[in-house]
């Protein structure tokens, strides 16, 4: 029988949403961004809370108590029913073991995140048993998505038991980021270049279920192997739904992902998964492999289904994961889409 996640309320307007940056933090020269991008969240109702661990020029926004002493007194504040920093970086692993589960478990909060954020994510789910969101930081918050895309509001303010369905948009965003310093108010991106999701291995239809855990490749290996990346133990307290693995590469070259996957693979992340789902990515090739090939030499062994280029991750547009949601996905033709359910 499948353990229970527990989902936090939904998000409404008049709630407070808590702004910390437990991993980089804002640089003197995106304040404008962040104000921006806080404006834009109050015009819709809700009530913004800025931390102290968030302006700074370092690799991090504080020491690593600091940064988790903030981050779980607002998983702790009732009034708090959203956590969502600016965006990822390079140490959330700082705060791995650090993370008041139990206040978590007690309370649920949205937590709200990528890239480095996925860091937390992962081990919220995995050892509070609450739900956690793969989607937009803070400072992508303004952007308009395309149809079929949802934005993490979306999802954050769905009521229990609520279905939600993300298609594949076919296109991504041309060119690289925004410049924020120049361009603080930007609120559009360039999604012109045609591109769809691929199924790599299995049969060419899919049509799969399980609940959704992962995060970001270049990040989330390194819990493989700990009390903090256990994804074998929550295949097992799943297996009457089984799982879906979701991973995206942020920068690893081809033969560097290769041997993450390798990694995860041996540590059991994969038992169980009724597919893999591969995130778009820019990263580089490396010795002429590819990331694909990257992908096959790891995972072509499964027996399962690996859908790659779905639009979760680095290259925008971004859909919204929800670690422990029960997720439908469906690749037949021209429907392409996910379906999570809050289960």
């Amino acid at each position: 029988m499948s353990t229970e996640i527990r989902y936090p309320r939904p998000l409404r307007p008049g709630d407070t949403v808590a702004v910390t940056a437990p991993s980089a933090p804002v640089r003197p020269e995106h304040e404008a961004r962040l104000t921006f991008v806080t404006d834009w969240l109050r015009g819709r109702g809700f009530e913004v809370v800025l931390g102290e661990c968030l302006i700074g020029d370092g690799i991090t926004s504080g020491s690593a108590r600091a940064r988790a002493d903030e981050f779980n007194a607002f998983v702790r504040d009732q009034a708090v029913r959203a956590v969502v920093p600016p965006w990822g970086g390079e140490l959330a692993i700082d705060l791995v073991d650090l993370l008041d589960h139990d206040a978590l478990r007690a309370d649920p909060t949205w937590v709200v995140g990528w890239s480095d954020i996925s860091t937390l994510l992962l081990p919220l789910t995995l050892r509070s048993g609450v739900a956690t969101m793969h989607g937009q930081n803070l400072m992508d918050a303004p952007y308009g998505l395309p149809h079929g895309t949802a934005h993490w509001l979306d999802a954050a303010t769905m009521p229990a038991r609520a279905s939600f369905v993300q298609e594949d948009p076919r296109v991504r965003r041309r060119g690289g980021f925004d410049d924020w310093e120049r361009h603080p108010c930007a609120d559009r991106m360039d999604l012109s270049e045609p591109t769809s999701w691929r199924v790599l291995a299995g049969e060419p239809r899919v049509d799969v279920y399980g609940r959704l855990i992962g995060g970001c490749l270049d990040v989330v290996c390194h819990l493989a192997g700990t009390p903090y990346g256990d994804v074998r133990r929550f295949a097992r307290d799943h297996e009457d739904d089984g799982v879906i693995v979701h991973l995206e590469n942020c920068e690893a070259p081809s033969l560097d992902a290769a041997r993450m996957l390798h990694g995860l693979r041996l540590a059991g992340w994969f038992e169980g998964a009724s597919a893999v789902l591969i995130g778009r990515t820019g990263a580089p090739e490396r010795a002429g492999v590819t990331q694909d090939d990257a992908i096959l030499d790891a995972l072509g062994s499964l027996d399962v289904p690996i859908v790659a280029d779905v639009d979760f991750g680095h290259v925008p547009p971004g859909n919204v994961l929800v670690n422990g949601a029960l997720a439908h996905v469906v690749v037949d033709g021209e429907r392409h889409e996910i379906r999570q359910t809050f289960v």
